[in-house]
């Protein structure tokens, strides 16, 4: 048992990456705007992840490649490789830099909440505690640690949403049955996206145990990433109880008036916890990410105490700190980052498809039948959402009708669908399934 609850604890950095104040904001303001009925999203979205999340680790346990170990060996050498490596890097360095500023202002605001400290203090703090932590000289106590913040964080929100008393009922249907309200598009699409990122897939694969049995690890991905997923429900559900329109403090004076003092501090300390394990995360997936592409070959810089690895953490922390004790976001570079994931996230997903149906690398381990039909359902949302993210670079969606946005929506499915079932057919005909 105790052998198990580590394996939980030590999988659930996957659920500390993605469940930041980003994934908090956006399923909060979700339950203001459309109560339950997108919670469905959410049950999808954790499904997703646990499907390319296992895939990832799969591919590392049996091959003893990660997933940029892997990427690095089959492009390094052909022609256009070098472009392949700018957008994974560009995706994965340039956005984990980008987004690190909200994990820390999102961490710092969860603290304000409930006690007036100079966010600017806040930050540095916050910053200087993710810093110690990842100089670890072990993954697995970092990845434990976190794991047990998750946990933390997993018992504010739950007793916050228990103490609101949902309507059960509205709860299940929502949770159950797919509705698509008129203008909920760009938070439906936020809810998958925040939970369906490519750097948690560099990030698991990366920490991943060679020597662990897929049982093992199947058993510690599952229950980590549905922990992970209740928590992000748990939020949509305690968002529910603000009317009109959304910020964390009026979600904090909602909580104040209605259930007292004590919800603001367990929601304030989940926002807390959810922006400090998000700001731990994000510089170690890009060190991890950039040392199983550039140091594949065993080159000791990039390994986890060469001066390489420690490089890359320091770039994407300090640059989230420089900007959060400024004050702002650094809004060009997370859209350009947006973009990159535009192109990076279907790309992986469509790459890992591959790998996870190719003998070479996962000998008998191939997928079923079933496991593909998922996953190629996986990779059909994956390039619906890489096209939108593309699409948002050049064309601001939020200002467009309702009829414009949903044509547009609408196109892209219908493309990302064409695509997938080309490359499926592609993938029949070169008898890979």
């Amino acid at each position: 048992m105790r052998k198990r609850l580590l394996n939980i604890l030590f999988w659930s950095i996957i659920s500390a990456a993605f469940i930041g104040p980003g994934t908090i904001a956006t399923a909060a303001k979700t339950g203001a705007g459309f109560g339950f009925s997108l919670l469905w999203a959410l049950v999808f979205s954790t499904v997703a992840c646990i499907v390319l999340q296992e895939a990832a680790a799969r591919l590392s346990i049996l091959s003893g490649k990660s997933l940029g170990n892997a990427i690095a060996e089959r492009f390094r050498n052909k022609k256009g490789g070098w472009l392949v490596f700018v957008m994974v890097i560009g995706a994965i360095i340039l956005g984990s830099a980008a987004y690190q500023t909200g994990n820390l202002l999102g961490a710092a605001q969860g603290i304000r909440i409930f006690h007036d400290i100079p966010t600017p203090a806040l930050v540095l703090a916050i910053g200087a505690f993710a810093f110690v932590v990842l100089l670890f000289p072990n993954l697995k106590i970092v990845a434990r640690l976190l794991g047990l913040l998750v946990v933390l964080m997993g018992i504010a929100f739950l007793t916050t949403a228990i103490l609101i008393k949902p309507d059960m009922g509205n709860l299940i249907k929502g949770a159950m049955i797919p509705s698509f309200p008129e203008g909920s598009g760009l938070l439906l699409l936020g809810l998958v996206g925040t939970t369906v990122v490519p750097y948690n897939l560099f990030l698991g694969s990366g920490i991943a145990d060679k020597k662990q049995r897929l049982v093992e690890m199947r058993w510690g991905v599952a229950v980590a990433v549905i922990l992970g997923g209740i928590i992000s429900m748990a939020v949509l559900v305690t968002g529910t109880s603000v009317e009109g329109t959304f910020s964390f403090l009026s979600l904090g004076k909602v909580l104040s008036d209605k259930l007292g003092g004590a919800a603001v501090w367990l929601f304030g300390f989940g926002l807390f916890a959810a922006g400090l394990s998000s700001a731990v995360t994000a510089p170690l997936a890009s060190a991890i990410t950039a040392k199983d592409i550039f140091g594949d070959r065993g080159q000791p810089e990039w390994q986890q105490k060469g001066i390489y690895f420690k490089l890359t953490w320091m770039l994407v922390l300090f640059t989230g700190l420089g900007f959060g004790m400024a004050g702002f976001k650094p809004i060009p570079a997370i859209i350009m980052a947006q973009a990159f994931n535009g192109f990076i996230l279907p790309f992986v997903s469509v790459f890992l498809w591959m790998a996870i149906n190719d003998k070479i690398f996962v000998r008998q381990k191939v997928n079923s039948a079933g496991g593909n039909l998922l996953f190629g359902l996986v990779v059909w949302v994956s390039l619906l959402l890489g096209s939108w993210n593309i699409l948002r670079l050049f064309v601001n969606m939020g200002s467009q009708t309702d009829f414009v946005f949903n044509l547009v929506v609408i196109l892209l499915m219908g493309f990302s669908l064409v695509l997938t079932l080309v490359i499926w057919r592609w993938f029949v005909k070169k008898r890979r399934f």
